[in-house]
C-alpha cells in the first residue's frame, strides 16, 4: 500500500500562507539560511540549508516519488513550467485541464474525475515503490477526510501570521489524533516535526 505524506512550512499560529498569499518570505526563510547547497531542476532556484534541515529535506525526497496538488497551486506556479523543481511528476486535481498543458515532455498529469482518491491512485502508479506527497491546505484536508493520509510533516517557523491559509481547515470528523512527533529536527529558525495519522 502506497504511503501518502503531506508537508508544509507552517507559522506558529498554524498558517501555510498569510493573508492574500503573503508571508512566504518568512515561511521559506529556512530554505536559504544555511550553507548546504541543494540544486533543483530550475537554475534560478537553489536551496541553501542548514545541515540538519538538509538531512530532513533529503529524507522527505527519499520517500516521495510523485506529488498531488490542486489547481490553485498549479496556477500560482504556472505549473513550474512543466518541470517541478524537485524533479517529481505532479498530478493536478482540477475540474478542467488548463489550455495548452497537455503537451509532450511536461511531467504533469491532470485528473478531472474521481476526486482525491483518483488523483492519489494516479500518483501512486507513477511513484512506483515510493510514496505520494500531497500539498497542504485543501488537498491535504481531502486526503485526510478520505482516510488516505499517513504522515504529516511540519516545518514549524517562528513567526505569527495572524490569518491566511491554515495547514488544515474545515475538518468534519474531529478531533483527529496523531502519533508522535516520531521525529524532531532543529534547523536554523525552523523545527521539523513528523507525525503519523492514527487510523480509527
Amino acid at each position: 500500500m502506497t504511503k501518502v505524506y503531506t508537508g508544509a512550512s507552517m507559522s506558529l499560529d498554524g498558517y501555510i500562507s498569510g493573508p492574500n498569499m503573503t508571508g512566504f518570505d518568512q515561511l521559506f526563510q529556512w530554505y536559504g539560511n544555511g550553507d548546504v547547497i541543494i540544486p533543483t531542476t530550475h537554475d534560478d532556484m537553489t536551496f541553501a540549508l542548514s545541515p540538519q534541515s538538509a538531512e530532513h529535506f533529503r529524507s522527505f525526497l527519499d520517500v516521495v516519488g510523485a506529488f498531488v496538488c490542486g489547481r490553485t497551486l498549479f496556477d500560482i506556479t504556472n505549473g513550474w513550467g512543466g518541470d517541478h523543481p524537485l524533479d517529481r511528476h505532479v498530478v493536478v486535481l482540477t475540474h478542467s485541464v488548463p489550455e495548452g498543458w497537455e503537451r509532450e515532455g511536461a511531467k504533469m498529469t491532470f485528473v478531472t474525475e474521481g476526486g482525491i482518491e483518483a488523483a492519489i491512485e494516479t500518483a501512486a502508479a507513477i511513484a512506483g515503490d515510493k510514496g505520494v506527497g500531497v500539498n497542504g491546505g485543501t488537498i491535504a484536508r481531502q486526503a485526510l477526510a478520505a482516510g488516505l493520509l499517513d504522515e504529516i510533516w511540519v516545518d514549524l517557523v517562528p513567526v505569527l501570521l495572524g490569518a491566511g491559509t491554515p495547514f488544515f481547515d474545515q475538518l468534519n470528523d474531529v478531533p483527529v489524533e496523531l502519533e508522535g512527533p516520531v521525529s524532531v529536527v532543529e534547523g536554523n529558525r525552523v523545527t521539523h516535526l513528523r507525525y503519523l495519522v492514527k487510523r480509527p
